[in-house]
């Protein structure tokens, strides 16, 4: 059984999903008004490696990711390039998207933004208002924290450290100086939209309490995002989910540690971000995406060049060995050496390491570990049993953790299959039969084929072997 490390509760649980054989998860995206760093691959690749990993235990798997593609940060950087917002917005999300496929991070099954969610959001505001859950002052409104008797749960503060000016918007209205805004006013030379309360834009922490309400209903199995957003928009979150709909909204809420550079966090806001781009053209995407597995998902990393060349000569050898093994037929024979034993129990191993918290250091030392049980093998003359054994746990392990060179394939083949199992799915989405449409959809994605749901149908927008787009 799978073991998750819950923030809420502060502890590591059994996980059981809402709803069998199914996991729906909300991860917070990022705000696209800047180049992305380094810093922004890491969630994008934990939770890549989580989603892979429920899929290989058999789950079928709602991910959700939004892009906040609207707020007074892009507003104001879209004013200083003398750009709309939304190009400013738009660019910047085309090029986290590429980034993310050169990463090898699948996509989510739905990449909402909040421009295309205001109407749910003003109505998601409209009903705290009438639960007396937030008031309107002016042409703004604020979730009033003092009706939510849970508020600080999640993040370990008391509303009285609020008072002392932790993050507080200061507005002569408010009620209570720890209220938070879910809608605000805005002058209308910028963007915004019309609302019963005026013209303006929604708050922060409002719009992913309404996306992922929307896209996976009021509970859902996993709410993720960086340890940074724990205080105030998780807490903030949590609040505004509880006085709608009287319910937790996650089972769990599982938070990756940062990214530092010399112990100090790396932000846009802080200028300090190292240039995800730059380090792609640079670094082989896949040392860099396994760098960021190298450490547990909860432990900070502390990145430096070095470190990443280090853990890069040590990958090397890993792939070494997948040269040798790669057209290995499977081992024959039965040998019964402690070597043979390890590289038997490699993938069971493997699995529980994942199975307990998501543990990808542990689990990349066990693939080191069966590498030199495989050289094991070799000095001892049993070159084909190794390499046999070698090629189906790299295999197995690369499903998950995804490190290796891309195999050769047939792709006119594999392209055509992939364009008869699309139609196959859209029927049984037409026919309502979702469990087949995801069962497709999963087979797909295993095969390296990225799917996108559109308003005009669903398309494969990127194969992991021959970059194609259908």
């Amino acid at each position: 059984m799978i073991q998750i490390y819950d923030s809420l509760t502060r502890t590591k649980r059994p996980f059981v999903p809402l709803h069998e054989g199914e996991v729906s998860i909300y991860v917070c995206g990022v705000t696209p008004y800047a180049e992305a760093h380094v810093g922004h691959a890491r969630p994008a690749v934990v939770w890549d490696v989580i989603k892979r990993h429920f899929m290989r235990r058999g789950y079928i798997v709602r991910h959700v990711q939004n892009f906040t593609d609207i707020d007074d940060k892009i507003v104001n950087q879209s004013q200083s390039e003398k750009v709309q917002a939304s190009q400013l917005a738009a660019k910047y999300m085309e090029q986290y998207n590429q980034l993310m496929q050169q990463l090898h991070v699948l996509p989510p099954d739905f990449a909402p933004r909040v421009t295309e969610n205001i109407a749910e959001i003003i109505t998601f505001i409209e009903g705290l208002i009438d639960r007396q859950k937030a008031y309107v002052v002016g042409h703004d409104v604020y979730f009033s924290v003092n009706t939510d008797e849970n508020y600080g749960q999640l993040s370990g503060r008391r509303i009285e450290e609020l008072y002392q000016g932790v993050r507080v918007e200061v507005h002569e209205g408010k009620h209570d100086p720890a209220d938070f805004a879910l809608w605000k006013s805005a002058p209308r030379d910028e963007p915004g939209w019309e609302s019963p309360w005026g013209y303006g834009r929604p708050g922060w922490h409002i719009e992913c309490s309404t996306m992922a309400s929307r896209y996976l209903g009021r509970q859902f199995d996993l709410h993720g995002g960086g340890m940074d957003l724990i205080f105030p928009h998780h807490e903030n979150e949590r609040a505004q989910s509880q006085g709608l709909y009287d319910c937790e909204p996650a089972q769990f809420w599982v938070h990756n540690g940062l990214i530092t550079q010399n112990a100090v966090k790396m932000s846009k806001s802080l200028g300090n971000g190292l240039s995800l781009q730059e380090i792609i053209h640079n670094v082989d995407p896949l040392v860099l995406r396994t760098y960021l597995l190298s450490v547990h998902y909860r432990t900070p990393l502390d990145f430096s060049l070095q470190g990443l060349e280090e853990w890069g000569r040590g990958l090397q050898r890993i792939w070494r060995l997948w040269e040798e093994a790669k057209d290995a037929p499977a081992p024959s024979e039965w040998i019964d050496a402690p070597w043979a034993k390890r590289l038997r129990t490699f993938e069971s191993n493997f699995l529980s390491f994942l199975d307990d918290d998501f543990n990808t250091a542990r689990a990349f030392a066990e693939i080191f570990d069966m590498v030199h049980n495989a050289y094991q093998g070799i000095e001892q003359n049993h070159r084909a049993y190794a390499l046999g054994w070698a090629r189906h746990n790299l295999v197995q392990a690369n499903m998950i953790l995804d490190f290796l060179p891309a195999l050769a394939t047939d792709h006119q083949g594999m392209n055509d299959l992939a364009t008869r199992l699309m139609a196959i799915r859209e029927q049984a989405r037409k026919n309502r039969d979702y469990v087949q449409a995801d069962q497709i959809r999963n087979l797909l994605i295993k095969a390296g084929y990225y799917i996108e749901d559109t308003p005009t149908g669903p398309r494969i927008i990127f194969s992991a072997e021959n970059g194609q787009t259908r």
